[in-house]
């Protein structure tokens, strides 16, 4: 069996203060493994929060009379930023898949300080103009949750770790957004400055937090005797395993695409919903309602780690998905017919779109390569799944903007729910089926 792959150590990034790694590596080596879990998990939550920070403030402004083109300012800026994100994601699936162990970290912090650049030169250049920045600050925000999640991968704790990180993103995008509609309410600052100044916030805890990570030792040999070995993955490699599993792909990230554009319209128009629902200048209602969704969705699928069977816990992500999709129809049905409240459902709506969404960023696929014995690592198919699914979002922002239906954003919402939860349901199950066959042909 090859050798585990090497852990980082303390010179992969320029920017972060140095110490004795071994000594705390070391230390975390031979602690109890509820203490290993609780560093790796609140250092890594702890960064990827962080990474909202110079993300998603913006979305809490609404840039109201200003257009480009005919387009609404905001949306400019949607559809800028996720564009330089989506393309991170495809070039992430190379980059990421065959990325150094040794040098995560410093790409972590290189990263998401020239992001931070670019909000700087959002500020300074007038508006529209300035939208070509948010451009490029989407471009290398894209790689950070493969780095991040490289940290974590391969282990027998994987899931609970990845359940903690994944609620990151959910709390984090609320916390971005309370922070930058706060600055902009109480602070006096502008719209086009705020997005710089929030990210001020953040970028302390984001370089003692990338440090603390650093140190995070590399798989147990029982780790990878029970989840394989992860290593970088080649050309040959990726082409290898595409020809075995590329048709049973297309379905699962099909529905993964369809949950992204959820996940990213719900992040970035929340505050047109929020308004169109009576919370207009309301600026704690993004952050407590994202961290009763973080609570939810932390409690059902934080104990997946205890399933000790591989495949059987690839395919209960089937289950979850699927339970996901559903309990957002289902809440919406119930909101129109009056049975619950605005806010009752959005925030179990968001529920069940994160409890669809989360599982393909660290479970689905850290327990397939475990349950087919694969020697690669999570990231070439997370960047995989994210580049489609940024891709779709592309495309439904521009059909929002250019087919003039006259709608309210409740009814928009409304409308993706359902046809979401019809789809996605159809595509998990036919992708399980793809997948059981392989299996059973490997295994025969």
């Amino acid at each position: 069996m090859p050798s585990p792959p090497v852990s980082s150590s303390p010179s992969a990034s320029a920017f972060l203060p140095q110490a004795n790694a071994a000594g705390l590596r070391g230390w975390l080596q031979r602690s109890p493994a509820w203490v290993f879990v609780l560093y790796v998990s609140l250092s890594s939550f702890v960064v990827y929060a962080c990474m909202y920070g110079f993300r998603k403030p913006f979305t809490a402004a609404s840039y109201d009379g200003i257009h480009f083109f005919g387009i609404s300012y905001k949306v400019v800026l949607v559809i800028s930023q996720v564009l330089g994100y989506m393309l991170s994601k495809f070039f992430g699936i190379r980059f990421i898949a065959g990325m150094d162990p040794s040098k995560r970290a410093g790409f972590i912090v290189k990263l998401i300080l020239t992001a931070w650049i670019s909000l700087l030169l959002f500020g300074l250049v007038p508006a529209p103009y300035n939208f070509i920045f948010m451009f490029i600050n989407g471009l290398p925000l894209g790689m950070v949750w493969g780095l991040v999640f490289g940290f974590l991968e391969g282990r027998r704790t994987t899931e609970l770790l990845g359940a903690i990180l994944s609620t990151s993103f959910i709390f984090a995008s609320g916390l971005a957004k309370t922070v930058g509609k706060s600055m902009m309410l109480y602070a006096g600052i502008s719209q086009t400055w705020m997005p710089f100044v929030a990210g001020a916030v953040f970028i302390g805890p984001l370089l003692l937090s990338t440090w603390l990570l650093n140190q995070t030792p590399p798989p147990s040999p029982e780790d990878i005797a029970s989840r394989t070995i992860r290593l970088p993955m080649g050309k040959e490699q990726r082409r290898n395993f595409l020809k075995i599993f590329g048709l049973a792909l297309i379905p699962i990230i099909t529905a993964y695409a369809m949950l992204t554009v959820l996940r990213d319209f719900t992040e970035d128009f929340a505050n047109e919903l929020w308004s169109e629902t009576g919370f207009r200048n309301n600026a704690d209602v993004f952050a407590g309602t994202s961290t009763i969704v973080s609570l939810i969705v932390l409690a059902v699928i934080g104990g997946f780690f205890l399933i000790k069977n591989n495949f059987r816990a690839f395919q209960l992500n089937n289950v979850i998905i699927i339970g996901g999709f559903l309990l957002a129809a289902g809440a919406t049905v119930a909101f129109h017919l009056h049975l619950i409240s605005s806010v009752a459902w959005i925030i179990t709506a968001s529920a069940g779109l994160y409890l669809g969404y989360v599982p393909y960023n660290c479970f689905y696929f850290e327990r397939m390569l475990a349950a087919y014995k694969i020697p690669g690592n999570v990231g070439f198919l997370i960047y995989i799944a994210d580049a489609f699914g940024y891709l779709g979002t592309v495309v439904v922002l521009l059909v929002k903007e250019f087919v003039h239906i006259r709608y309210t954003w409740v009814d928009f919402f409304t409308g993706m729910f359902y046809v979401s939860a019809a789809l996605g349901v159809m595509f998990v199950l036919w992708s399980s089926v793809l997948f059981t066959k392989i299996y059973r042909k490997q295994n025969h």
